[in-house]
């Protein structure tokens, strides 16, 4: 069971970049289908570990490399398609967010001391994770339900999807953005705690 927790973890970073290719080839269903894949290993992986206790250092390592990598790199390609101002902000500063938090991990690493992420099933990393992923997901099945509207097409479905997904996404990506900030000022606080018991 451990390997295959860690093979979905590594199926997210395979995907990551999968994903560069397909966006970049103009395949917006499979596109949407390995995000959601991905998405969704991200939740079983971890109902997994913590069901058959088969975590590990490595398992934590990949998982955590995984989901940054499928929603930056999702995040970027994002921006690229769609050059705004109210996608590309957002996106922006959650990306410096995960540098951010990284920097401090870094740092801290350096003097031997841990920075753990928190293990609460609702901290708010794991709530602006979700809501990354579901924005995310809203845009991409945007793309492919565009995609496939023909000249003939009339349905009113159809129509409805193409009309709401985009403003779900773009209030996720902000509501995501949120959620970073609040993240990001718990992890300084952390932060600072630690950096007081440095000699």
């Amino acid at each position: 069971m451990k390997a295959f927790v860690n093979f979905l973890s590594a199926f997210r970073i395979a995907a990551a970049f999968i994903i560069i290719f397909t966006i970049m080839a103009n395949w917006p269903v499979l596109t949407f289908v390995l995000f959601a894949l991905g998405a969704m290993s991200d939740w079983f992986d971890g109902y997994l570990a913590r069901k058959y206790n088969c975590c590990s250092k490595l398992g934590g390592v990949l998982d955590h490399i995984g989901d940054k990598l499928l929603v930056c790199n999702t995040l970027i390609m994002l921006a690229l398609m769609g050059p705004v101002w109210y996608i590309v902000i957002p996106v922006v500063f959650m990306i410096t967010r995960e540098l951010y938090i990284s920097g401090l991990r870094e740092f801290l690493g350096t003097q031997k001391i841990e920075m753990p992420v928190p293990k609460a099933r609702f901290s708010m990393g794991k709530i602006k994770t979700t809501i990354q992923m579901i924005a995310i997901a809203a845009f991409l099945l945007w793309f492919a339900v565009f995609a496939s509207v023909t000249p003939g097409t009339n349905s009113r479905i159809v129509f409805y999807l193409i009309y709401i997904l985009p403003k779900i996404a773009v209030f996720g990506l902000w509501l995501a953005l949120i959620a970073s900030i609040w993240s990001a000022t718990q992890y300084t606080k952390t932060f600072m705690e630690k950096l007081k018991k440095i000699k």
